[in-house]
């Protein structure tokens, strides 16, 4: 859906039916019901965050912000923190200082805040940032965004309406290298563009996602010990399917397509998000393939650890991916084009800095292929574009907080999150039901057949 034809949330759900969309009931059970807004924010207002999801990934975000604000004048704050596991509610409430809860539309309910960071298992954050925005908060969601097609239009929708912010949580998109790509294939230094590619590769036990697991934790767990397992699992809501306690799928999540879809969100929204924005502009799929399997690590998998995917676009290029979770040798990120070619991460690692970007223009016979006016203005030799070292996870959160207070579009705003998770979901699809995926932008819609014009 192009920016110009998104639509709103009302009119979405009143048309569900006549498009033969489905969308999840933890969408339409969203907590909070009368869209509210929130604090007016000054120049010189702390703004005040809470945390849902005290993991690895939302302690590191919590941190993030709380070292900023602390650099910053006390710009920002954490002010309450939530995880259905008492141990990691009360380490975080500690860490933070501040009042911890055990269900998240407590914490929503808590009169000071200005914005949430949702960095829940990926089958919880929509609904999660759909009843944060229908409470007036600003939204720093981690990725992928969302873990459905549906949710990515419905959010899209929410964030029009409510005119919230939003910014995805992929923190490389804040780094220098894809604003310099960007400008570089802007300027025409590489012509018509053609292809994108990258990779996502490693080869470790916590690589694996076979992170550490609590034995004495669980629904029968006492004091630090307990989880609200039904609330995790959010059957109430439909998120996903009822089952008893597996310790395995709480601590382990990523490797079940209940509440992710493995290497293709995890790993990849890391690198089509950025590619994205080095684009002319951000992109739906038209057409989406992919292959894979599990190779190697083959007890308590759902999703493969191998995995590779591919993408055609409108407007005449394409992305190609590759990851493995059981070889840690990368593909360099590159974007071709017909006059040359851009090298961005030249050790293929897309969350990490780079000094420089390489632009290679394409010759033949000592002449550059885009003709004499190229070559005028580029040269034929490789051009070095050095690229601001900054810490991209500080940039990314002084982005959503600088974007709180001028209400401007963030670095990763909704709809180019929207644009990369598709790619995700579709592949996905792909690969479990063995058949190319095709994409209906104007219905937001997937089809194992090519779309008609």
């Amino acid at each position: 859906m192009t920016e110009s034809k998104s639509f709103d949330r009302r009119d979405f759900l009143k048309t569900v039916g006549a498009t033969g969309l489905t969308v999840g009931s933890a969408l339409a059970s969203k907590t909070g019901t009368k869209m509210t807004g929130g604090r007016v924010l000054g120049a010189n207002d702390r703004i005040n965050v809470g945390l849902i999801g005290c993991g690895g990934r939302g302690s590191a975000d919590a941190n993030t912000f709380a070292r900023f604000g602390k650099d910053h004048n006390d710009s920002c704050q954490i002010v309450a923190v939530s995880d259905v596991y008492e141990k990691r509610k009360r380490q975080a409430s500690e860490r933070h200082k501040v009042k911890g809860y055990l269900d998240y539309r407590e914490l929503l309910n808590q009169p000071d805040l200005d914005a949430v960071i949702v960095a829940s298992p990926d089958h919880w954050h929509a609904k999660m940032a759909l009843d944060a925005m229908d409470k007036g908060k600003d939204v720093y969601l981690e990725k992928p965004m969302v873990h459905t097609n549906d949710e990515a239009r419905q959010l899209v929708a929410t964030v029009k309406e409510t005119k919230r912010i939003l910014q995805v949580g992929s923190q490389t998109t804040s780094a220098d290298i894809w604003w310099k790509a960007k400008k570089a294939i802007a300027d025409g230094m590489i012509g018509q563009m053609l292809m994108s590619q990258g990779s996502y590769h490693r080869n470790s036990t916590e690589g694996e996602w076979n992170y550490t697991i609590d034995p004495a934790a669980g629904p029968e767990g006492k004091g630090d010990d307990f989880i609200d397992w039904n609330m995790w699992l959010g059957s109430a809501y439909k998120l996903a399917p009822k089952r008893p306690y597996d310790a395995d799928r709480f601590f382990r999540f990523r490797k079940y397509w209940d509440y992710s879809l493995g290497i293709a969100s995890d790993l990849f929204y890391h690198v089509i998000a950025p590619l994205n924005i080095c684009w002319d502009e951000p992109q739906f799929p038209v057409k989406v393939m992919a292959t894979g399997g599990i190779y190697v690590f083959k007890e308590k998998r759902e999703v493969p650890d191998t995995f590779h995917l591919m993408a055609e676009y409108a407007k005449g290029h394409s992305l190609v991916l590759s990851s493995s979770m059981a070889n840690d040798t990368h593909i360099p990120g590159t974007i071709r084009g017909h006059e040359g070619t851009i090298v961005m991460v030249d050790h293929g690692m897309f969350e990490r800095n780079v000094p420089f970007i390489t632009v290679k223009p394409q010759v033949r016979g000592n002449k550059a292929i885009g003709g004499a006016a190229y070559e005028t203005k580029f040269g034929t030799k490789d051009i070095q574009i050095p690229v601001e070292q900054k810490n991209m996870d500080m940039v990314h959160v002084e982005n959503f907080l600088t974007c709180m207070r001028t209400r401007e579009k963030p670095h990763l705003d909704v709809e180019t999150g929207a644009k990369a998770v598709v790619v995700i979901n579709l592949a996905a699809q792909s690969y479990r039901e063995g058949r190319m995926m095709y994409w209906d932008e104007k219905r937001w819609k997937a089809s194992d057949k090519p779309i008609k014009a």
